[in-house]
């Protein structure tokens, strides 16, 4: 198993697409072997972006998807840390999984289809980089 916060393009992604590498992410998080780590503001996040018109995606796939990820997930309350990202609305993602590293697995990712988000950040990850973290766990 795999604890890992998923940035929201991965979502994004995977509703585009389902049969693409971010979908396939998500269907591990459906199998269980992708266990989200979330906050209350990622998850308000997750829920402003997927209802933004330009992507309009169906609002019950879009429920259905949130859903899943708070029934699979597991809630941390961060600690605050000083870092710099070039988004500071990343800052959440990061300190949300720095606690998971902390507090639950200390090999915790962030999944994220854009690393120019996450600069110098080892525990983040592509979707295909977690997808080959998951095939060495068997």
């Amino acid at each position: 198993m795999l604890f890992a916060v998923i940035d929201t393009n991965i979502l994004v992604s995977a509703l585009l697409k389902f049969d693409s590498i971010p979908g396939l992410v998500v269907e591990q998080i459906f199998r269980g072997k992708i266990t989200p780590v979330l906050h209350d503001d990622i998850v308000d996040e997750y829920r402003g972006v997927l209802s933004r018109e330009k992507f309009a995606f169906n609002p019950y796939s879009v429920n259905a998807l949130i859903n899943r990820l708070l029934y699979r997930g597991i809630f941390v309350e961060p600690a605050e840390v000083d870092i710099y990202l070039p988004d500071a609305k990343d800052e959440i993602f990061y300190t949300t999984a720095l606690t998971a590293r902390e507090c639950i697995d200390n090999d915790a990712q962030i999944i994220t289809g854009n690393m120019k988000h996450f600069p110098n950040v080892s525990f983040a990850v592509t979707p295909r980089e977690a997808l080959n973290l998951l095939l060495q766990r068997g």
